[in-house]
């Protein structure tokens, strides 16, 4: 909790009187809806105390503050993961950093593989639940921090904002829009077919290495959250190819545009 009120403390310093009410959090091949924003402060993590950085390649590693559709936001543009070495605290530690800034609001992005056989490449997924069961820590471990010691589940993913999301797919006769379960594990390693099957089986629609650790976070201070997972790969055993990393970032930058538009009339209307 001092490192949290630390590192909030130097930020708000620096930005002075500016409040965000939306946090967001991009995933890979997903940092171009930082280009909508006008930007006020940026800060490299590096220079943040108390953050760790990103070190995935398609990741940037800073913390951008500043104005989409009028309203304050701040965005991280790389998040960090379980499988680069970090502690669940280390993971979620922005989040919670977002909460003492200001947030009203979280909005989140991955890119998953498709384990749901109707889906396809660089489709839209809505989250509106997810598996977390495959993780081998959880972030609300140890001492109770700004929150409830036993948070509520039953809504992770805020049906309102899912309501509001289909009514701009529809405005805009988006048909790339799916919904579904994320399962999230640690990677780096993709799944094995059996893996894949199983996932399937336990109801999960879209499988990555990220975002549940935040969303857990953020739902135990309350915290709203949107999240969308952007299918950069088909996880179907029966025809399940070889992943290629720049076929993923491919996907996901066909698929980006579509995600900027809904998040960005998210904000506009102040969910």
């Amino acid at each position: 909790m001092q490192r949290i009120t630390e590192t909030a403390e130097f930020l708000k310093a620096k930005i002075g009187s500016f409040v965000p009410q939306f946090g967001i959090v991009l995933g890979t091949g997903l940092g171009k809806l930082a280009e909508e924003i006008e930007i006020e402060f940026e800060f490299p993590y590096s220079e943040i105390p108390n953050f760790v950085e990103a070190t995935v390649e398609f990741h940037k590693s800073r913390l951008i503050f500043g104005k989409i559709s009028g309203k304050n936001v701040v965005c991280m543009q790389g998040r960090f993961h379980y499988y680069e070495g970090y502690s669940m605290a280390e993971i979620t530690f922005p989040i919670r950093v977002m909460k003492l800034l200001g947030i009203e609001c979280l909005l989140i992005s991955n890119a998953a593989g498709g384990l749901n056989p109707s889906f396809q490449e660089s489709d839209l997924m809505i989250i509106n639940d997810h598996i977390s069961q495959f993780l081998p820590s959880n972030p609300l471990l140890g001492a109770n921090i700004m929150g409830d010691r036993f948070p509520d589940m039953s809504e992770p993913y805020s049906l309102q904002i899912i309501t509001k999301a289909k009514q701009i797919a529809a405005r805009h006769n988006i048909t790339t829009l799916k919904e579904g379960v994320y399962v999230s594990v640690t990677g780096p390693q993709l799944e094995t077919k059996a893996e894949y099957r199983m996932m399937r089986m336990l109801g999960a629609d879209a499988v990555g290495m990220s975002t549940v650790p935040e969303v857990i976070v953020a739902r135990q201070m309350n915290i709203p959250v949107f999240g969308v997972s952007v299918i950069t790969d088909m996880c179907v055993p029966e025809t399940l190819q070889v992943a290629e990393i720049s076929k993923i970032i491919g996907n996901a930058a066909k698929a980006e545009p579509v995600m900027t538009l809904i998040f960005k009339e998210l904000i506009a209307e102040g969910i």
